[in-house]
C-alpha cells in the first residue's frame, strides 16, 4: 500500500511539474525538455538530468547560476534534457524534490552541501539512479573515507586556492593596505576556506596588509547567503575603515557589496573595489556596477556539472569525490573588465607555485 501511494504521489508530482512548465509559478520547473538537435542522434538523447539548485535557484548571479550554465552546456553539447528544482525558503522540502527528480531522471545533481543527508537517503531508495552533490565529498570518513554508496559522487573545490589568487590581486591593487572579506555564513568550515586563502594571498604580497573579516550570519542560520542589504551595510562599514577592496563569498548577498562599492566611490570621489565569487560576476551584474568589480574568484561549478553529466552519458559514472583545484582550472580568477591585466604575470606565477606544491594554501583562517 505504501508503495502504491508513493507511486501515486510521484505521478501527481510529475503532472504538477508539467503544469508548472506550462506557465504556473512553482518551486520546480521543466527547463530542458526541448533539447535542440540537428537531426542527428546525440549521445545524451533520451537521458534526463534532474538539477536541484540550492535556495535562490537560477538567477542568483553566482553559485546557482554557475551550475545552471553547466546544465545548459550539457544540453547543447550532449543532447540531454533536464528538469530544474529549487527548495522552498527554509529548505524543508529538499528530500521531496530529490525524489521527484529521481522519479524522472537517470542522474540527479544537487547543488550545495545541505543536500548531503537527503541525497544519501534518496540514493538508497533509488539504487538505479545516479546522484552527485556539489560541495560535499560524499564520503564516509568514519569508515576509511569510502563512498556512501556506489551511485553517489561528490564534487568539491579548492576554494582556498582561487581565493589566494584574488587575495594577491587585491594586495597588488590596494592603495590603503586594508582589505575586507564578507562571508555569507560562517561556522561550518566552507566559507572559512575562502577567507583563509584570500588572507594568505594578500599577505604573500604584503605581510603588513590588514584584512577585516565579517560573516553575515553563523550556521545554522543560512540567511546570510540571501541578505544583500546586510552585505551592503557591512561593506560600507569596511570602506569607512579604510578598506579599498572587499571580497565576498556570500552568494546572492554579494549584490549588496557591488552597490556599496558604487555608492562609496561616488560619495567620496575615491574609487573602491569589490571582488566577486563563483561566477564571473562582471558579466552577471548590471552595467552600472561593472566598473567596480576588480575580478572574481571563479569556482567552476559549471565544469563539474558538465563533467559528471558527460560521465553518466558515457557510462563512466563513478562514486567518490572529484576535487576541482588550480591544476585542472577548477578554480581561478577572472580578467573581465581588464582591471587586472597588468598583474596577470604575477598571478600566474603564484598559480604555478601552488600547483607545484611550493605554496600550500591554508584552509582555515
Amino acid at each position: 500500500m505504501k508503495r502504491s501511494l508513493r507511486m501515486l504521489f510521484s505521478l501527481l508530482a510529475v503532472f504538477a511539474l508539467v503544469a508548472a512548465a506550462c506557465g504556473d509559478s512553482s518551486d520546480t520547473t521543466d527547463a530542458g525538455s526541448d533539447a535542440e538537435t540537428d537531426g542527428e542522434a546525440m549521445a545524451g538523447d533520451g537521458i534526463n538530468v534532474g538539477l536541484t539548485f540550492d535556495i535562490g535557484g537560477r538567477g542568483d548571479q553566482s553559485f546557482n547560476d554557475s551550475a545552471a550554465e553547466g546544465i545548459d552546456n550539457a544540453k547543447s553539447d550532449l543532447g540531454i534534457s533536464f528538469t530544474e528544482a529549487e527548495p522552498n525558503a527554509d529548505g524543508s522540502n529538499r528530500g521531496e524534490l530529490l525524489q521527484l527528480q529521481a522519479d524522472q531522471s537517470e542522474l540527479v545533481v544537487a547543488v550545495g552541501f545541505l543536500f548531503a543527508d537527503d541525497v544519501k537517503a534518496a540514493a538508497a531508495e533509488n539504487p538505479d539512479v545516479n546522484f552527485a552533490v556539489v560541495d560535499d565529498a560524499m564520503l564516509d570518513f568514519d569508515n576509511g573515507a569510502v563512498p556512501w554508496a556506489d551511485n553517489i559522487a561528490g564534487l568539491t573545490f579548492a576554494e582556498e586556492q582561487g581565493s589566494f589568487l584574488v587575495g594577491v590581486a587585491a594586495a597588488l591593487k590596494s592603495e590603503t593596505g586594508t582589505l575586507g572579506f564578507i562571508g555569507g555564513v560562517g561556522g561550518f568550515g566552507l566559507i572559512e576556506k575562502f577567507e583563509a586563502g584570500f588572507t594568505a594571498g594578500a599577505q604573500a604580497v604584503n605581510p603588513d596588509v590588514v584584512v577585516i573579516p565579517q560573516y553575515i550570519t553563523m550556521a545554522p542560520d543560512f540567511d546570510g547567503f540571501f541578505a544583500a542589504d546586510r552585505a551592503k551595510e557591512i561593506a560600507l562599514a569596511m570602506y569607512d575603515q579604510n578598506a579599498d577592496i572587499v571580497y565576498h563569498a556570500a552568494g546572492g548577498s554579494g549584490a549588496g557589496l557591488f552597490e556599496a562599492a558604487k555608492e562609496q566611490s561616488e560619495a567620496t570621489g575615491s574609487k573602491v573595489w569589490a571582488i566577486g565569487v563563483d561566477s564571473d560576476q562582471y558579466n552577471t551584474v548590471s552595467e552600472d556596477v561593472q566598473e567596480y568589480i576588480l575580478t572574481s574568484m571563479l569556482k567552476r561549478v559549471d565544469v563539474s556539472v558538465l563533467e559528471i553529466t558527460t560521465a553518466h552519458v558515457n557510462g563512466d559514472f563513478s562514486s567518490g569525490n572529484t576535487v576541482y583545484d588550480l591544476s585542472v582550472d577548477g578554480v581561478g580568477y577572472s580578467t573581465s573588465g581588464g582591471f587586472v591585466d597588468d598583474i596577470v604575470d604575477e598571478l600566474e606565477d603564484y598559480k604555478a607555485q601552488i600547483i607545484a606544491g611550493d605554496i600550500v594554501v591554508p584552509t582555515a583562517p
